[in-house]
């Protein structure tokens, strides 16, 4: 980003390496003068014994990034987790060239989840390894950054030496307006629904959250009292499966036929497609969709697409999440907010009167209702400003 005063070089994983779906469109979207630098990985095949990639590849990323450090002129070194193990390169690498380093929490490496309840269960373990590690891998850091401060608050706390030692910023993941004009060029059509007539289509894209499920059974449950009122709605959720590349792997199927809703109002194509036909789809749709976690730190990037998209949304979200303000100020939808796990019932509750409000607020919603000028400081460039602000203080 030569604006901004620094050139980046990204070094990752060759993707012939990768066990999830990859999406090639998307480096149609790249500038042609980004220099990527792959590396290759231990295989899962014929035995797949580790799958995660921050592991199966950390020693040929570690002497990628060292080689570069050592042979070129390299100011800083950010790595973004997860794969939370990855991180431990920028201590290593510190560690052999003294190179600075910074560590972006895309999500908390040390948090509890579904599963890390039970005593050596797999998930419980994962926990411990990242409550171990974290902090020999921040040690040494930098920069600490995050979509929010919620992401990284958490490692602040732990490792208190850090708030007198690092920079931090916080950078919402923002839109890049020309992504939606390059699409718009290529006239893609959506291929998982067909537009009806008197039918109002909204898209959920992306993956289910381990804590998002309840708050969706919530949704489910008010709208079965009254079914009628949503027999011309569709509720199509896109790439939300158990795996990226089943197509079988249905997650909300399940709940939906309990509620008697399944293929009447809510519609899943678990398997991921790529993030261009998602905002096809999203494009051509009614509106957005978009779910929530009973975690506060959760800010879904889906707000900014949608609203690049000129859709209203309609969110359901923790009350502490920063999507509500930002939905709301730059008024591009209505938010059901609910306050996490023992306000569930909430989101029942009030599901009528919002989604009513919503369906009112979209009848007189287009481009020009939406608060551009707000909207604007959680676009890709703003969010990289905050990050070149934060490495000139470094």
């Amino acid at each position: 980003m030569p604006e901004f005063g620094w050139e980046p070089i990204i070094v990752t994983v060759h993707e012939r390496y990768y066990e999830e779906a990859l999406d090639y469109n998307l480096e149609s979207l790249l500038p042609q003068s980004l220099r990527i630098i792959k590396t290759k990985a231990i295989s899962t095949k014929p035995l797949r014994l580790i799958g995660d990639i921050g592991v199966r590849a950390f020693y040929q990323l570690y002497k990628a990034v060292v080689k570069l450090i050592e042979t070129e002129q390299i100011d800083f070194l950010y790595i973004t987790i997860p794969s939370h193990f990855t991180a431990l390169i920028g201590r290593l690498a510190h560690f052999k060239t003294g190179i600075k380093y910074g560590i972006d929490y895309i999500d908390p490496w040390v948090h509890q989840w579904p599963g890390t309840e039970k005593k050596f269960s797999k998930h419980w373990w994962s926990m411990k390894i990242g409550e171990w590690l974290e902090p020999i891998a921040v040690k040494k850091a930098s920069l600490i950054t995050g979509v929010a401060l919620s992401y990284y608050e958490g490692v602040l706390e732990r490792n208190t030496a850090l708030k007198t030692q690092v920079i931090t910023a916080s950078m919402p993941y923002g839109g890049e307006e020309n992504d939606v004009k390059i699409l718009k060029k290529t006239k893609s059509k959506p291929y998982l629904f067909e537009k009806k007539n008197e039918i109002l289509d909204f898209v959920y894209g992306g993956a289910m959250l381990p804590k998002a499920f309840k708050p969706l059974e919530m949704v489910m449950k008010a709208i079965s009292k009254a079914p009628n009122s949503f027999s011309n709605i569709r509720i199509h959720f896109i790439g939300s499966g158990k795996s990226p590349n089943d197509s079988h792997g249905f997650n909300i199927k399940k709940l939906a036929i309990k509620y008697n809703l399944w293929q009447t109002v809510f519609f899943e194509y678990p398997k991921r497609i790529p993030y261009l036909d998602v905002l096809t789809h999203l494009i051509a749709a009614d509106g957005a969709f978009i779910l929530g976690s009973t975690e506060p730190h959760y800010t879904p990037s889906k707000v900014y697409q949608a609203a690049l998209s000129q859709k209203p949304i309609f969110a359901i979200l923790h009350s502490d999440s920063t999507a509500c303000q930002i939905i709301e100020q730059s008024r591009v939808g209505i938010v059901l907010a609910f306050n996490g796990e023992n306000d569930l019932l909430a989101i029942s509750n009030s599901f009528d009167n919002k989604w009513n409000s919503f369906l009112s607020f979209r009848s007189g919603f287009n481009a020009h209702t939406i608060n551009a000028e707000y909207l604007e400081q959680y676009s890709a460039k703003a969010a990289t400003k905050i990050l070149a602000d934060a490495l000139k203080k470094i």
